[in-house]
């Protein structure tokens, strides 16, 4: 029997939110991983970097206030250091519960530069949240110096960047090498390493590129079976939070499209995923895309829970 190809795009509650949380939440992850992996599928996972890339940027640009020697980091530097550190977690807790299972697996972790389009339309409308979260009045002194903020889903206020559509995994050919030999491939951290192609030469570019977004371009670059999206609820839901909530078990593309079109999807946290579900549904026949809780991805998978959006 062949293969199930799955890419898997762990939310921020699948990190945790500071370096001592992260321990503990890539061990949980790690089970769930490794669950999958029993059953025999090849995987892939992503991943964001909210919290982890604004704490790199954050400490990099205080050192330059303290110190005459130190210069400017920019964004797709801290976007990189955040991809080491947090790939290094996962794949180590991974590697670990492999062996307490005694597995004989192979896990890598592929840092990955994602080009994007200069001209892309998101360059004069940042939007992607990054770094922790500010009071009101923290955002209005970086908004008069020139740091765009917006507020974030009721809890507070957070540094906002572009977030352009991705053209292009560099290292594609790098991981589909690697899963032919049998690994666990860590890549595409945070939505990937911003850059633009400049006569062949590989730019950095100041921008978060959204991982799910990235993660659905990759899942049909490796003609995967499965997306799955991982969240902070186990279903979709239309009239979320109303009297006449409804929770979806399955969706054609056509449906998702007319809930979003109808809004019932939250711009900074269901819209995104929603959007990329429906890019990699609709890119070939076959394929599909669950949206759920890191928990439940084996039950998903087996149709057990979790929304599937497919053609």
């Amino acid at each position: 029997m062949e293969k199930q190809r799955v890419v898997v795009a762990l939310g921020g509650n699948a990190l945790g939110r500071n370096v001592e949380e992260q321990k503990e939440a890539v061990a949980k992850t790690a089970r769930v991983i490794v669950d999958l992996y029993e059953q025999g599928m090849e995987l892939i996972i992503t991943h964001g970097n909210g919290p982890q890339v604004g704490m790199i940027q954050s400490a990099m640009d205080s050192l330059i206030t303290k110190y005459d020697n130190f210069k400017q980091v920019p964004l797709p530097t801290s976007v990189a250091m955040s991809q080491g550190y947090i790939g290094i977690d996962l794949q180590n807790a991974i590697k670990y519960e492999l062996y307490n299972r005694n597995i004989d697996g192979k896990v890598s972790t592929i840092l990955s530069q994602v080009e994007v389009d200069l001209n892309d339309k998101a360059f004069d409308h940042p939007s992607k949240p990054i770094g922790r979260f500010m009071t009101k009045e923290e955002a209005e002194i970086n908004e008069k110096n020139g740091v765009p903020c917006m507020e974030d889903s009721g809890r507070g206020y957070r540094i906002v960047v572009a977030s352009p559509m991705p053209q292009r995994i560099r290292e594609l050919q790098t991981i589909k090498t690697l899963l032919a030999a049998g690994h666990i491939v860590i890549t595409c951290g945070g939505g990937g390493i911003p850059v633009a192609n400049q006569n062949g030469k590989l730019v950095g570019v100041n921008a978060i590129v959204d991982k799910d977004n990235v993660s659905s371009l990759l899942a049909a670059n490796l003609d995967a079976n499965y997306l799955i999206i991982l969240t902070a609820v186990e279903k979709v839901a239309i009239n979320f939070g109303k009297e006449n909530e409804e929770w979806l078990s399955d969706l054609t593309i056509e449906q998702a499209r007319e809930y979003a079109a109808q809004g019932h999807f939250a711009k900074g946290s269901m819209l995104p995923k929603v959007e990329a579900a429906i890019s990699f549904a609709e890119s070939k026949e076959g394929r599909r895309t669950l949206i759920t809780l890191l928990d439940k991805a084996p039950e998903g998978i087996a149709g057990k829970t979790g929304t599937l959006i497919h053609r």
